[in-house]
């Protein structure tokens, strides 16, 4: 391999074949271009390989998110915990619902909230808790149900949506996690609710999306609930526009003064073919994961681990940590690593480092582990398209890089 050969290498494009596109014409040519066929069929297919009974299509994980705390009736008055450490969705859709964002620290030394910290920030107001399954990587949810149960006493219910629940619920921001896997369950089966995203950048992509999937328990109507996702996703409208093509069908009522957020079936062409092919991309990303994790631990960098004996991540972001570098130094490493062509990225800058967060009260000061997980964090190009060549040129610029900014050589 010739290392002296200046590459272009992005951090995450999309993995479009020519059957995404096909079934994209194909789509246009049809005369459905909004929801309709297609995303219901996607909709089908997703629960199907997540093991649900079913899911709905919307045009973003924040919009799966913000509905779910919306349907379950939480603002005003109630408090939703996240972590500090991800990205601003996770928190903005408890701010859009108008509720109190709580923020918990990450544990010493992870990426995961610290779930003794967590147990204490539950309160009589806490209606839900928002893990992040951060990279991939499904949380510790044994922790987080352990944590909910001793908290159970002070659970309030507001209507009985909630009161099916008699706790605080768990609606895990999976937006990195689609295929992952823990303790045999598949991401999406454990958590009450599950929010998924099909970003440009994500694993599994629809140009834009999102989707949500949750448990069955004992009295829910998944009708019902299915249901209430179609009216606030749109306007509150009694039929689809699917529904009202049927002949003599154009009559509707508007219940529910709502949102608009749905998926359109242009989106959910391209999530079919990118379904189909899902496996084996998942297995392309395991691949490149390998080659750092052969190359890179040995040598002392920190990484987050994808792979167990009871959990498979769904590959979606390869982040390291660099011991012993400080936050600038972490950021020169990222500008040698672009002068060479290769894009590398952070993920995440703690939520109380931003403007907003820090206008809404968040001091760094009290979220000392997701600072320290942050300053020395690198997050490597990890997408399909990447070549096994690819690969080793980011590694050996990597290595070259922290010894020159580290003063090795």
């Amino acid at each position: 391999m010739n290392e002296t050969k200046l590459r272009n290498i992005p951090f995450s494009p999309p993995d479009i074949t020519d059957a995404e596109i096909e079934e994209v014409v194909k789509t246009m040519k049809s005369g459905w271009i909004t929801t309709g066929p297609r995303t219901k069929e996607f909709e089908t297919k997703i629960a199907e390989f997540v093991g649900t009974n079913k899911a709905v299509c919307l045009n973003s994980a924040t919009a799966a998110m913000e509905l779910t705390l919306r349907i379950l009736g939480i603002g005003p008055g109630d408090e939703v915990i996240t972590s500090s450490y991800t990205y601003t969705a996770s928190a903005s859709v408890i701010d859009h619902v108008g509720a109190k964002i709580v923020l918990v620290d990450t544990a010493p030394n992870s990426f995961e909230m610290d779930y003794e910290k967590l147990s204490d920030a539950i309160t009589e107001k806490t209606k839900a808790i928002i893990p992040v399954d951060i990279a991939g990587k499904m949380c510790d949810y044994d922790a987080i149900y352990k944590v909910v149960e001793s908290k159970k006493h002070l659970f309030e219910a507001n209507n009985d949506f909630q009161k099916l629940y008699s706790r605080v619920i768990v609606m895990t921001d999976a937006a990195h996690a689609f295929g992952a896997e823990r303790k045999g369950l598949r991401c999406g089966q454990v958590a009450d609710f599950t929010c998924f995203s099909f970003h440009a950048v994500k694993n599994l992509t629809t140009a834009e999306g999102g989707s949500v999937v949750w448990r069955s328990i004992e009295g829910l109507d998944e009708d019902w609930l299915y249901q209430q996702f179609m009216l606030y996703s749109l306007h509150g409208q009694s039929k689809d526009a699917l529904a009202k093509t049927q002949i003599g069908a154009w009559e509707y009522d508007i219940v529910y003064p709502a949102y608009k957020c749905n998926m359109t079936d242009v989106m959910a062409g391209i999530g079919l073919i990118q379904l189909n092919r899902y496996e084996e991309l998942m297995g392309r990303r395991r691949e490149i994961i390998e080659m750092y994790d052969r190359a890179l631990v040995p040598l002392g960098f920190e990484r987050l681990q994808h792979y167990g004996d009871d959990f498979r991540s769904s590959g979606h972001l390869y982040l390291i940590r660099i011991p012993g570098f400080s936050e600038k130094e972490r950021n020169e490493i990222i500008v040698k690593m672009a002068e060479v062509g290769v894009a590398c990225n952070v993920h995440y800058k703690p939520l109380p480092m931003f403007t907003a967060y820090k206008n809404l009260g968040f001091d760094m000061v009290n979220f000392p582990n997701a600072y320290k997980q942050y300053v020395n964090e690198v997050t490597l190009p990890l997408n399909t398209l990447l070549t096994d060549v690819e690969v080793e040129y980011i590694i050996s610029n990597l290595v070259k890089s922290v010894n020159i900014v580290g003063g090795y050589n």
